[in-house]
């Protein structure tokens, strides 16, 4: 068998009573050169999850920010955690758990430990920083003055939480012990604190520079999501004019437009089709299928944005080398000189593709993520390693890191896991709160009861 080729696919042997079911007819279709797709999502999702589980920062049980393999880290943040990227790893555990990579049981010690980490980790107004020492719990500024409370991640890592709060609130006695503390961090999060008395939400606060950063989230990004669970919240939720003045900016986010031929109902932050993140963030947990409200049906409009972001990397208008249908998407990601938000437009297209920008939108584009799937499967150890594929990569510039983020691995977890079954947004939407606030907000969802 390929040197290559095994490495890949070793994976799928790995992790309990089914694969032991599937070995005989998986390893001759990889014999004879195939892999079917059931058995190549199995492989990538199972490797990637290792990120969450395996790499670990340990005392914590929280993700790590980043992962080199080479093992150097210019800013010696090896054991920084991420709250955002930590929700994402909480939804692709939960997946790890019902694929059976690890037992319930290891699942439910590793959660504890994070959420013994949540309940004495520093927190400002019930709202979690970007990053932390894992060792410590203590923050680390992710720039000079923004070392408080970041209301965009706190959200991430709550959609997470919220999903486990429902994967365990029918358990054992000790799940549901576990989901009742959840339910406590959840609860004391001050919405209303970060809307700094304002019907808009900011994004940032400092117990030592206060508003300074001065964000408003405002317009469609990967903000969604903040908005609405600043809805839901039972303690501390805000009203709907919140969100429709200072999300929606009072109608004005509707603005249609096209590109690559794509019809689009949003105004999006800074440019007519930003990276594809905005298309998978929010939409971990919050299902977007059938999901309208007054501004868009967000399940069209975020297939629309992918296929734009595919149109433009087949299109080519800079002639990258490795682009074709085969190869693209365009989203935040290491880049070739340090990190950048890539996105279709020649402005901020680097000839980088990032493999979470097409897997993770295989929801809203199921064939053609597969084709970029297979592709990245062809090219083996070069764009693959211990944790799934690697962040990015740039066929022009012969440039391929061996690097990882949490927030580019969490989403093709969950995302495929979501492909799949429906896992994590069957999960997350059927929260009471989650519920209550999505129809306080007027959306339409078939999962609304």
């Amino acid at each position: 068998m390929n040197k290559i080729k095994l490495f890949l696919f070793l994976p799928v042997f790995l992790f309990g009573t089914w694969a032991c079911k599937q070995n005989t007819s998986s390893q001759s279709e990889e014999e004879n050169g195939k892999i079917s797709d059931e058995a190549l999502l199995d492989s990538v999702q199972y490797r990637t999850f290792q990120y969450f589980w395996e790499g670990a920062e340990p005392a914590s049980g929280m993700a790590r920010e980043r992962f080199h393999v080479d093992g150097v880290y210019p800013e010696n943040d090896r054991n920084v955690v991420t709250s955002g990227g930590s929700g994402f790893g909480i939804m692709a555990l939960i997946a790890g758990m019902e694929r059976g990579f690890i037992t319930r049981a290891d699942g439910l010690e590793h959660m504890a430990r994070i959420v013994r980490f949540l309940e004495t980790a520093d927190s400002f107004h019930g709202v979690f920083p970007h990053w932390w020492y894992g060792e410590t719990g203590k923050v680390k500024g992710f720039s000079d003055r923004d070392n408080g409370g970041d209301l965009v991640e706190t959200s991430f890592l709550l959609q997470g939480l919220l999903a486990l709060h429902q994967y365990y609130v029918n358990g054992t006695e000790e799940e549901q012990a576990l989901a009742a503390r959840i339910d406590t961090l959840w609860r004391d999060v001050d919405w209303n604190w970060h809307r700094n008395n304002q019907n808009v939400l900011y994004w940032h606060w400092s117990p030592e520079y206060s508003w300074e950063m001065n964000f408003a989230i405002r317009g469609y990004n990967e903000c969604l999501i903040t908005y609405i669970l600043a809805a839901c919240s039972p303690t501390h939720g805000t009203l709907p004019e919140v969100y429709h003045q200072g999300w929606a900016e009072g109608g004005a986010i509707s603005s249609p437009h096209t590109v690559e031929g794509y019809p689009l109902a949003l105004r999006y932050q800074g440019t007519a089709a930003g990276p594809l993140f905005w298309a998978h963030y929010s939409f971990l947990g919050l299902n977007p299928t059938g999901l309208k409200d007054r501004y868009a049906d967000y399940f069209q409009e975020m297939k629309n944005y992918t296929l734009i972001n595919r149109a433009y990397c087949l299109r080519n208008p800079k002639g990258y080398k490795g682009y074709g249908e085969d190869a693209w998407g365009l989203t935040a990601s290491y880049s070739v000189n340090g990190y950048s938000a890539h996105e279709p437009s020649e402005r901020g297209d680097l000839g980088v593709i990032s493999p979470t920008a097409a897997l993770s939108s295989i929801v809203y584009t199921p064939e053609e993520s597969m084709k970029v799937l297979r592709n990245l499967y062809r090219k083996g150890e070069k764009v693959w390693g211990p944790y799934g594929f690697y962040d990015a990569y740039s066929e022009t510039d012969n440039w391929y890191p061996q690097r990882y983020l949490a927030i580019d691995q969490g989403p093709i977890v969950v995302m495929i896991e979501n492909y799949r079954s429906g896992l994590l947004w069957k999960l997350f939407m059927s929260h009471p709160d989650v519920q209550n606030g999505l129809k306080k907000l007027g959306f339409e969802s078939p999962e609304l009861k």
